[in-house]
């Protein structure tokens, strides 16, 4: 997949790729909203695999939804995107799927003077209790909400999940190396579920000094080419 970015600022990592393939493990299928899509990566690859997924995507930066359309198009897929903030957005729609790599870093992270890095990163501007329970409201009843965190927020993640009628039924950490404490978590919440949580085993972005022969895989099945621009 060609994915058209900025040249310069946000550009999307690894997070969006193990994201969509934790996605693909559910085989998704129906309405998907893809919250603060950026360049659309992850919703765009889900629905490029997943022929019976109709997606459409908020994005509150102007630039990025430019890109968002142009690499839709670029790649042949159907595609809705909403220019605004996903807090403010007044639709009476249901989905069967949110899906989202959020803004997760905490206040006290130094902050970054770039706007776009600024909104991209930092949970100040999609703080976590007014977002999950905008999610809530959009989900169909048993709805799927999927997305990653930082690792170290995860308490408040559950915490604020079960305030918003949502919990997590599975959750996988990913590590950069084994020895190293997780970064980031992958989530995987339903709708006024009861359901236990399940936690599926790490993943382990490098073996030594190269990407694990796991994140190496997720890399091929994604299978994207990007090129940075402007358009």
């Amino acid at each position: 997949m060609t994915l058209y970015q900025p040249e310069s600022g946000y550009c999307y990592n690894s997070d969006s790729l193990f994201l969509y393939n934790f996605i693909a493990r559910l085989n998704p299928k129906g309405d998907m909203l893809d919250v603060g899509a950026g360049c659309g990566i992850v919703g765009l690859l889900v629905a490029r695999d997943f022929p019976k997924v109709r997606l459409e995507a908020v994005e509150k930066q102007a630039e990025f939804v430019a890109y968002a359309k142009k690499n839709a198009q670029k790649n042949g897929i159907d595609y809705m995107i909403y220019h605004q903030d996903f807090l403010e957005m007044d639709t009476s729609r249901k989905y069967d799927y949110i899906v989202s790599n959020p803004p997760f870093y905490h206040d006290g992270v130094q902050k970054s003077a770039n706007e776009m890095l600024f909104n991209a990163r930092y949970n100040i501007n999609l703080p976590m209790e007014r977002f999950f329970a905008k999610v809530h409201r959009l989900l169909k009843p048993g709805g799927h909400f999927v997305f990653c965190y930082d690792a170290s927020q995860f308490a408040l993640v559950c915490a604020e999940l079960e305030r918003a009628k949502m919990r997590v039924v599975e959750a996988r950490f990913v590590h950069p190396k084994r020895e190293r404490k997780a970064s980031l978590v992958l989530l995987h919440a339903r709708s006024n579920s009861r359901s236990m949580m399940q936690v599926l085993p790490p993943l382990f972005a490098f073996e030594g000094e190269e990407f694990s022969e796991e994140a190496k895989d997720i890399y091929t099945k994604a299978g994207t080419n990007s090129i940075k621009c402007k358009i």
